[in-house]
């Protein structure tokens, strides 16, 4: 199974494929980020990353999709961009008819790094690690790794979950 994984962002989507290879084996395929001109208005800004996405589909060919859902923000400001960028990546995930499997922050860093409360450096190594990626990744890059990471490892058992399921960590 290949799946994209997406760290959606306003100004910079991290994007990232990781393969299931035999035996449960994680294979590093790509990963980027789209980032996009801070100058542009909104829209425009949300239709560079729309047509990046669908140009990763396109190369990638995926199976799923693995996101990260929406988390509480203390600048209202940031949450409401974030919302835009993670509409654009649902939108083009589903106009592609693939399946989206959204994975709580917490679940994400637990799933790679064993602590629901990571710091990003911990993550980035940890992915860099369990994927032996041939350059140091950047952020969103490795967010985006450590979603489509954490899906796999929710279907290592069998099926996987339903799609548009939002699976978090209890507390």
């Amino acid at each position: 199974m290949k799946v994209l994984g997406i760290d959606p962002g306003s100004r910079t989507t991290g994007w990232g494929i990781v393969e299931k290879g035999p035996g449960g084996a994680l294979k590093h395929i790509a990963n980027g980020a789209i980032s996009v001109n801070e100058a542009l208005a909104l829209p425009e800004r949300l239709f560079f990353i729309s047509k990046g996405l669908e140009d990763v589909i396109t190369e990638h060919a995926p199976e799923a999709v693995a996101i990260e859902t929406v988390f509480t923000h203390k600048n209202v400001r940031s949450a409401i961009m974030l919302g835009h960028a993670r509409g654009v990546a649902l939108l083009v995930a589903a106009s592609k008819n693939l399946p989206v499997f959204e994975y709580a922050p917490m679940t994400i860093k637990l799933s790679v790094t064993g602590f629901g409360g990571a710091e990003k450096d911990q993550v980035k190594k940890m992915v860099s690690m369990l994927l032996k990626t041939p350059a140091p990744l950047k952020n969103d890059a490795s967010d985006a790794l450590a979603a489509a990471v954490c899906h796999i490892h929710h279907i290592r058992g069998g099926v996987p979950k339903k799609a548009h399921t939002v699976v978090a960590v209890k507390p």
